[in-house]
């Protein structure tokens, strides 16, 4: 990183290519500290963006447009953000093929690059849709490049616990973690049209952010953050606070199944070293899909195991249904006052309640 007298946004941007730095990696594992140091530095987060709230108060850096659309299309795929399915890739992958939705992500993108050349793009749900991303900024001649942010399990599973009262269990959100991770790595390999990706540790991030972020920024060949001005990096100087890391634990002490931690443990010693430099290779890639498919195993296994439970708990649900729709109907005969009712004629009531679906035999209490 080099202190420069002008600032990227202060050069010719017919000189700047255009550029798509898309964070990536689980909630709670510091993407809004690398895409608040960046935007800081000068790079751009399409406006309005996700107020700052308790769990965040130094601000999240999203696009606020970006989250809605990702939460429709959650919705629709009946996908969760933290979602342990491995089928859950399949159901979101549908949504990344469909060519409207590609239409309707690269015109969003496209006035925003009036702003500035180069774009952050920043959310948790972004993983399940970096497919549909990807096409969207290259249709509008920019280039995307990836960077996945690395924080160990057991943090990011006490984090989402502790700020976002998530009664899911530890077990859950260590595979979902597991399985967000595999896929995101998968997602983001080198494919036509892209510019490389990084995988950045939090810890680098809040020990020394001015080196993590020079590197960051020459392996993605991010001018913004490589001819950045002094007053900038002063500014990211009073937005870094090493206690960030608020939450700290291990895997230990989440009491995960066996083969849950062992493959969950495997999955973040793999992951720490593509963070290395060379450690990105074909081979790391051959062992990552073989992970994938244990995971995937694993997973399969479980649910086969605890199909009962989840069986069960369908019927439970349809149960609560009927009950609560009974409980309305009678809550509103109830609110018609007694001497209203009798005075509707004998046979008017029977119709009605034959319409509601529940007819009385003679002798139940009509008048003969």
């Amino acid at each position: 990183m080099t202190e420069q007298p002008r600032a990227i946004d202060e050069m010719n941007p017919d000189g700047v290519p255009r550029k798509v730095l898309f964070v990536a990696g689980a909630g709670r594992s510091g993407t809004s500290t690398l895409a608040g140091i960046v935007s800081r530095l000068g790079m751009h987060v399409p406006l309005p963006e996700v107020p700052p709230d308790d769990s965040n108060p130094r601000g999240f850096s999203e696009p606020q447009w970006v989250v809605d659309v990702h939460d429709e299309w959650l919705a629709e795929a009946l996908v969760q953000v933290s979602d342990a399915r491995p089928t859950a890739w399949f159901d979101t992958g549908r949504i990344c093929s469909r060519e409207p939705a590609r239409i309707r992500v690269s015109e969003w993108l496209e006035p925003h690059f009036a702003e500035h050349p180069e774009l952050v793009i920043k959310d948790p749900r972004l993983s399940w849709f970096i497919g549909l991303w990807r096409v969207a900024a290259i249709r509008t001649g920019a280039t995307p490049v990836f960077a996945t942010m690395l924080r160990p399990p057991a943090e990011v599973v006490g984090s989402k616990q502790k700020y976002y009262a998530n009664k899911l269990g530890s077990s859950h959100l260590a595979a979902s973690w597991v399985n967000m991770l595999l896929h995101t790595e998968r997602a983001t390999r080198p494919a036509e049209g892209d510019g490389g990706r990084v995988f950045v540790r939090y810890e680098d991030l809040l020990t020394d952010w001015v080196k993590t972020t020079t590197a960051l920024g020459h392996a993605l060949d991010l001018q913004t953050i490589i001819h950045t001005r002094s007053d900038q990096i002063r500014e990211v100087h009073r937005f870094i606070d090493p206690n960030l890391r608020r939450v700290t634990a291990t895997l230990d002490d989440l009491g995960l199944p066996r083969r849950l931690h062992d493959l969950t443990a495997q999955t973040w010693e793999e992951l720490n070293n593509l963070a290395d430099e060379g450690g990105d290779t074909t081979q790391a890639h051959a062992t990552f899909d073989q992970l994938r498919q244990e995971y995937v195993d694993l997973y399969e296994e479980a649910e086969a195991i605890s199909r009962s439970t989840a069986e069960h708990a369908r019927h439970q649900a349809r149960r609560r249904a009927r009950a609560e729709a009974a409980t309305e109907q009678r809550s509103l005969a109830d609110r018609v006052p007694h001497d209203v009712r009798a005075a509707i004629p004998p046979s008017v009531r029977r119709g009605v309640r034959k319409a509601l679906g529940r007819s009385r035999g003679p002798g139940a209490g009509d008048e003969q």
